[in-house]
């Protein structure tokens, strides 16, 4: 699950809308009151949404705050509307202050969601192999079917279960099949 962290100016405010959200079962960061806590507190982290206000302590504006944190990072604005300016236009979802509990929880549920798409999505999706990688696989194909009278497809089956076998990527175990080969 993503981890929450809570921004604002002031500790008692972070405080208090950190303990409500450890209450409805979320992992919450240490609050942070400045913007340089909350980029290093995020730069520990894989992902998360920041949930911040609209200037923190060090005078750090929320927009200064979006640009500096990792991409990995949603952020979620509280502050009141005429404060917004830019932020539909720049991905950064707005909650209106004084913000009920219920919407806060929903629009936080929300996020995380969609983070959650996200990531599924790009985990189905295969990542391509470089032109140098894709010859050292055909490389070892090559030579599995010269020496061992193997089709491609035997070939490519064997190298793929070296690889599951052992744990290394495809490329690597190709890599070995030509080590061992070519010796």
């Amino acid at each position: 699950m993503a981890t929450l962290i809570i921004a604002f100016p002031k500790l008692e405010e972070a405080r208090a809308v950190r303990n409500l959200l450890v209450r409805r079962g979320y992992d919450v960061a240490v609050p942070c009151t400045s913007g340089a806590q909350t980029i290093n507190q995020a730069d520990t982290l894989s992902d998360g949404i920041i949930i911040c206000g609209y200037k923190l302590s060090d005078n750090m504006l929320y927009s200064e705050l979006y640009e500096y944190k990792p991409k990995s990072f949603e952020m979620l604005l509280v502050a009141s509307q005429n404060l917004w300016g830019d932020c539909q236009d720049s991905g950064i979802v707005c909650a209106a202050m004084p913000i009920k509990v219920n919407d806060l929880i929903s629009t936080i549920e929300m996020m995380l969601q969609a983070q959650y798409r996200r990531r599924k999505k790009a985990r189905s999706t295969p990542r391509q192999r470089s032109p140098e990688e894709q010859k050292v696989i055909d490389d070892a194909k090559h030579l599995l079917m010269d020496r061992n009278n193997m089709t491609e497809q035997d070939a490519f089956r064997y190298i793929q279960k070296c690889s599951m076998d052992s744990g290394n990527t495809m490329v690597e175990s190709s890599a070995m099949i030509l080590g061992i080969f070519n010796s």
